[in-house]
């Protein structure tokens, strides 16, 4: 049996921002993610991604947390 992943790390779920499709599932840094946006503004997500229904790359948002 695997065993759970320990730190900060949080599991995502990507989405298409036109045609809303789920296409992707990645993880982040949840603290670094907050230090970037409190230092910069900036934010990681959306991201640029393939999307196969729309056939062209669009911005992917995050659509849920992953257990």
């Amino acid at each position: 049996m695997a065993k759970k992943k320990k730190g900060p790390r949080q599991a995502v779920g990507l989405k298409c921002k036109v045609c809303s499709n789920f296409n992707y599932i990645t993880d982040y840094n949840k603290n670094n993610e907050q230090l970037k946006k409190q230092t910069t503004g900036e934010s990681t997500f959306p991201l640029m991604k393939y999307c196969k229904r729309c056939r062209k790359s669009i911005e992917h948002i995050v659509s849920k947390k992953l257990k």
